[in-house]
């Protein structure tokens, strides 16, 4: 197989959902570009992504398509800004402004098939999404149950109370 430019391979959702796709578009993916087999005689190799939704496979592979033609602007730390506006190109704020799950789902196809990239802008679409909540609404927003008693949970605000008054 002629990995070099041209060529495609099939990326293979957790439904079995196939998505034909340029081979330098899906190299974005540290995953994928491992796991194509440069000395296969196929036309076009699948690779199955089973931990990625079709829905959010699509939307990756609809992020490194348009990275290919626009590179996203690198987010630097610290940021300089909360507003996601004002860190990237307008697309990439707009490709992040969705569903709070479908958010969630985009991190971790990021995170499994290693794209720094699309991993970098929606853990930054995230921290902005719960910064300057409180420890109740992160919670609601994780769905996380609080395990703590009013007495432990009191004994902890105590000892960081020096975090607040910053």
């Amino acid at each position: 197989m002629n990995t070099d430019e041209g060529g495609t391979v099939n990326l293979v959702s957790k439904e079995g959902d196939t998505y034909e796709v340029p081979i330098p578009v899906a190299k974005m993916s540290k995953l994928v570009e491992t796991t194509i087999d440069e000395e296969t005689d196929e036309d076009v190799q699948e690779i199955p992504l089973p931990n990625v939704k079709a829905a959010v496979l699509a939307k990756v592979i609809e992020y490194c398509t348009h990275y290919k033609s626009e590179p996203m602007t690198p987010i630097q730390t610290p940021l300089k800004s909360a507003r996601i506006e004002e860190v990237v190109q307008k697309w990439y704020a707009d490709f992040v402004k969705v569903e709070q799950v479908l958010l969630f789902e985009l991190v971790t196809a990021a995170n499994f098939m290693d794209i720094k990239p699309l991993l970098d802008l929606t853990c930054f679409a995230v921290a902005v999404m719960i910064k300057g909540k409180s420890a109740d609404e992160i919670r609601k927003i994780f769905n996380i149950s609080n395990d703590f008693t009013p007495e432990e949970e009191a004994q902890v605000r105590e000892e960081n109370k020096w975090c607040e008054q910053a």
